[in-house]
């Protein structure tokens, strides 16, 4: 079993973006504002293959996701584990993480490897292992929930 709750898979699918956090080759953490999608217990978001993030996550395999609602109380919850850089087969969650960037009913035609590469996109995936500081999560009952 993984670590979402169905209350967190909603919650991660009712909202588009994240803070991504990964660590600078001093140890330090780096922030960055990124649309993601979910697709089980995986976190995807397309970037550029040498943005600092993609650098990051290839040298030190780990990243997380902090989620934020925008309606009070604010729900919030971070997912963190492993991550890396993928660059095959990765047209079709491309697509489903455009189609989250647009807000459009529809993804786009997903495009070839060969075709992402030329524009230099891969996908950061992040594989989650943990989740922390959730609060305000609703559940089914209405009730909001908080796990620390």
């Amino acid at each position: 079993m993984g670590a979402l709750t169905e209350e967190l898979r909603q919650f991660l699918d009712a909202n588009r973006v994240g803070v991504l956090a990964t660590l600078a080759p001093d140890g330090r953490p780096r922030q960055s504002l990124v649309y993601f999608a979910r697709d089980g217990e995986r976190l995807l978001s397309s970037t550029l293959a040498e943005r600092l993030k993609a650098r990051d996550v290839r040298r030190a395999g780990w990243a997380s996701l902090c989620v934020m609602g925008h309606e009070p109380p604010y729900p919030s919850a971070t997912f963190s584990g492993p991550a890396e850089i993928l660059t095959n087969d990765i047209g079709a969650a491309t697509a489903k993480v455009m189609q989250r960037i647009s807000n459009a009913a529809e993804p786009p035609e997903p495009m070839s490897d060969e075709a992402l590469a030329e524009v230099g996109r891969v996908l950061l995936e992040i594989t989650i292992e943990r989740v922390t500081a959730a609060n305000y999560i609703p559940s089914p009952t209405g009730q909001s929930e908080t796990r620390r």
